[in-house]
């Protein structure tokens, strides 16, 4: 095993051997970021306002098929706010999975609600449905058509799917399961620019839904989210309350309740309406980097490629390995394969395991606490699959 891991780490060293290191993902720039944000400089529109703000809203909203997108300024002040404006208060209880970024987590902590861990599917790596419906049925109530948890006395308000690396969880299924416990559906689609569940993008099944277009993303603003949703009204409570909920006014300064400093900079929105001009490009790109891997492990014992579920598109944000239960140690795959300079990473520490979160209410989790031992992402910059015949 310990020779199959080297061997596969000198292998994908090899394809791209002008880089003496391969980082796991990096942003491509080729086409009108630098006149963009040229025009901005020139302009001295450069901060919160501006026309590439509105303009990347709505090229958001175009190529996801969502009726509104508002740009903040970064993933996990997306997701708050789109918990926020879906109506998450104190004290709730909100459904998400162990298995995904802590920002997941904070999000939720943020409106003064509690996390309450659920685990995943193997086909997807994202929230288990069937589970999920098998746990509610053990410790939660419908009492005046509000989904309470039977151990806390708590309200049971929302479920946040998280398309992990990119590949959509199975959402038809897991919205019979919200509709049958009165549950709201916040998508967290950091990850999932340009994946589809069933040809509809990941987006626009929840209430609300939040984008990411941190750096190594599918394409990148610097720093930068979006709230999607396909409620006008939603839409306008979440503009307001990131604009420092300030009432629109020639010069007065008047606020009408507690807001957010999380507008999107017209400079990091000129960066994403350049890259979303060619995103089609840099997903074929990393979905043809798939079949570079499958050559590469090929005739490899003990490890497999993960594969989009068959329900979905995904954009492949990133490549992930998984090695098979007690084949090998996941620290040792992770130390050769960096040695070989070729970065890569296991998948997040269970959130359940971490400090902030000991406390919280879960369910059970042997999947999540199989799955961390198993992961490991690889180099899934889209340049790597450039040299694939599509």
């Amino acid at each position: 095993m310990n020779d199959m891991i080297l061997e596969l780490a000198k292998k994908i060293k090899s394809m791209y051997p002008q880089k003496d290191f391969i980082p796991l993902h990096e942003p491509k720039f080729k086409g009108n970021e630098q006149k963009y944000i040229a025009d901005c400089i020139e302009t001295g529109w450069v901060s919160s306002v501006g026309k590439y703000v509105d303009q990347f809203e709505r090229m958001l909203a175009e190529f996801t098929g969502v009726k509104r997108a508002v740009a903040v300024v970064n993933g996990t002040a997306a997701l708050h706010i789109a918990l926020k404006i879906v109506g998450i208060q104190p004290n709730d209880e909100v459904l998400i999975p162990s298995l995904t970024f802590v920002a997941t987590g904070n999000a939720v902590v943020y409106c003064g609600a509690v996390p309450h861990f659920i685990d995943v599917s193997t086909e997807t790596l994202g929230i288990d449905p069937f589970k999920l419906d098998d746990y509610l049925r053990d410790v939660a109530v419908i009492n005046g058509n509000v989904c309470i948890n039977k151990q806390t006395g708590r309200i049971i308000r929302a479920v946040v799917p998280m398309h992990t690396f990119g590949h959509p969880v199975d959402i038809d299924v897991l919205f019979d399961v919200c509709e049958r416990w009165n549950l709201i559906m916040v998508e967290d689609a950091a990850e999932s620019l340009g994946s589809y569940y069933k040809g509809i993008h990941t987006g626009n099944f929840g209430k609300a839904s939040a984008l990411s277009f941190n750096g190594n993303k599918i394409i990148t603003t610097g720093g930068g989210g979006a709230v999607l949703t396909n409620d006008e009204k939603l839409a306008d409570y979440a503009k307001h309350l990131t604009t420092t909920a300030k009432r629109p006014h020639r010069w007065k300064y008047e606020h009408d309740q507690i807001g957010y400093n999380y507008r999107m900079p017209n400079i990091n929105a000129a960066l994403g309406c350049a890259q979303l001009e060619y995103i089609d490009d840099l997903i074929e790109k990393k979905r043809r980097l798939v079949q570079r891997y499958e050559q590469l492990i090929a005739g490899c014992q003990g490890v497999r490629l993960f594969k989009e579920p068959r329900f979905a598109r995904s954009n492949y944000w990133l490549q992930t390995l998984i090695f098979d239960e007690n084949i090998c140690d996941i620290n040792q795959v992770l130390e050769t394969f960096n040695n070989q300079k070729v970065m890569s990473r296991p998948i997040w520490t269970p959130l359940h395991l971490l400090r902030p979160f000991q406390n919280s209410p879960k369910a059970d989790l042997q999947v999540t606490e199989k799955l961390q031992y198993q992961i490991v992402n690889i180099p899934s910059s889209p340049y790597l699959g450039d040299d694939i015949d599509g």
